[in-house]
């Protein structure tokens, strides 16, 4: 017989979301090569629950190395990985303001009701305003 002692919803996202073209041209940019989409990371837990209470998409941006031995007695980190991570965050954030379309700071909608504010993900699911939720 076998006995689950731990478990949790496995986790896969889209990778056509403008979430994900924006973290695969801020790698590009700072690796100077475009990703390989492993799904790695599905089975992280917080990951779905996430998502589900936000209602957004949810992106991992793994930095670490292949040979990282993660979660191992040996685990490393190189330095270098660091210094990159950092700036693949930076070159996000910026990808992320360069998508095009209806954006919350640029809505014109009355405030978000109190009602409306406590609905998960209420103001940015994927990308959109009051107006197109």
């Amino acid at each position: 017989s076998l006995t689950s002692l731990h478990g949790a919803k496995a986790w896969v996202s889209s990778t056509s979301h403008p979430n994900y073209s924006a973290a695969s041209r801020a790698i590009e940019r700072v690796y100077g090569q475009k990703p390989d989409f492993t799904r790695e990371g599905g089975s992280i837990p917080i990951t779905s629950q996430f998502e589900d209470c936000t209602q957004m998409n949810v992106l991992l941006l793994p930095v670490g190395a292949c040979d990282d031995m993660a979660h191992s007695q040996n685990e490393k980190y190189n330095r270098s990985n660091l210094v990159n991570a950092i700036k693949i965050l930076g070159v996000y954030l910026h990808e992320l303001g360069d998508i095009k379309g209806p954006k919350p700071s640029l809505c014109r909608c009355d405030p978000l009701t109190e009602e409306e504010l406590m609905v998960p993900g209420a103001f940015l699911r994927g990308f959109k305003c009051k107006c197109e939720i």
